[in-house]
């Protein structure tokens, strides 16, 4: 089990660089992953990954969460306008395919990211404020995600409203609600703690799971299509993950919060959830039927693989950018003091 706790820090310490590593490997080797793509197996694995996040919820954080419904309410309405409205700009801007621009819409209405929690952490950030605004943003989704999307997607490409409220009520909802009752009545047992240390590892390796099984996915159309389809998409999903992160902060400045809940904001706003968005893409947008009759309708879960890798990249970067400037600020306060 030692060994286990382990490997789980360092893939979580190293997540993003695993995931563009596992990224390479499926484009190189596609059928390695291959298994995802069966029946319901991605759904099942990112129903995985909710159940580790509710598994990391206690009831200390929902009596925080109720203690500050303001922030919470600011920041929910921050992440289901700014997100979706930009990537819908953004498609506009770049007159993208319409599979594609569902997309990156579907990355938008997503709720925000698990690892964004992490990103908090270590940019000395509020993360009871992040916890609590992942948690909103995740039961909210099976209502506010579909409607957006038929929204905003609806003119573009058929949408399926119910049928992703009840997926994703599915592999989200109930398996952080089971997570959660987990951690309830297990949660002062020393196994189940032990068992909790691991849990990062776990949904690390299940992201790099999905993101392989897009690329098996996409795969002839990246070949098709090469490098001028990958830099389009990355180009769209670096603003929009960008444009994120400055909007988040400029919120939390308007409404008068400290630098802590500024950058936690900034965070959660740019973060999304990008594997929901794969599996929902997959689900919705790109099933084997569909690509049998249009195969450009694999374009639309590229956006969404890209942001599962991106996104862990990007925050641990704006993490890092945080914590130097907190670095710079203490060196120039120490000089100050020596000087007087």
């Amino acid at each position: 089990m030692t060994v286990l706790l382990k490997i789980s820090r360092f893939l979580a310490h190293y997540t993003s660089s695993f995931i563009i590593l596992i990224a390479i490997l499926s484009f190189f080797l596609p059928n390695t992953f291959a298994w995802v793509q069966e029946g319901q197996r991605a759904s099942v694995i990112l129903g995985l990954i909710m159940l580790t996040m509710g598994c990391t919820l206690s009831t200390e954080d929902f009596r925080i969460l109720f203690s500050r419904p303001l922030d919470i309410l600011i920041g929910a309405v921050a992440q289901y306008t700014i997100m979706p409205l930009v990537a819908w700009g953004l498609a506009r801007t770049f007159h993208l395919d319409p599979f594609m621009t569902a997309g990156i819409i579907l990355v938008g209405c997503c709720p925000g990211g698990v690892s964004s929690n992490i990103m908090s952490f270590l940019c000395k950030g509020d993360v009871a404020y992040s916890v609590g605004m992942t948690t909103v943003s995740t039961c909210l989704s099976p209502f506010v995600t579909p409607l957006l999307v038929l929204w905003l997607a609806g003119a573009e490409i058929q949408v399926n409203a119910w049928g992703m409220f009840q997926n994703i009520l599915l592999v989200t909802l109930l398996p952080v609600t089971l997570g959660v009752l987990f951690n309830y009545f297990l949660g002062k047992r020393k196994d189940f703690q032990t068992i909790q240390g691991i849990m990062p590892g776990i949904s690390v390796l299940c992201l790099a799971c999905i993101v392989g099984g897009v690329i098996f996915t996409v795969h002839p159309q990246l070949k098709a299509n090469g490098l001028n389809l990958i830099l389009l998409t990355l180009a769209v999903v670096t603003l929009h993950n960008g444009t994120g992160y400055l909007l988040g902060y400029i919120v939390g400045k308007a409404f008068g919060f400290n630098t802590a809940k500024r950058r936690t904001l900034s965070i959660e706003v740019g973060m999304q959830n990008a594997g929901m968005a794969t599996v929902l893409s997959r689900n919705f947008f790109a099933t084997p039927a569909i690509i049998a009759m249009n195969p450009a309708a694999a374009l639309a879960v590229i956006p969404c693989a890209i942001s599962c890798a991106y996104h862990s990249i990007s925050g641990t970067l704006l993490a890092s950018f945080f914590s130097l400037q907190d670095r710079r600020k203490a060196k120039s306060q120490n000089k100050k003091e020596a000087s007087n």
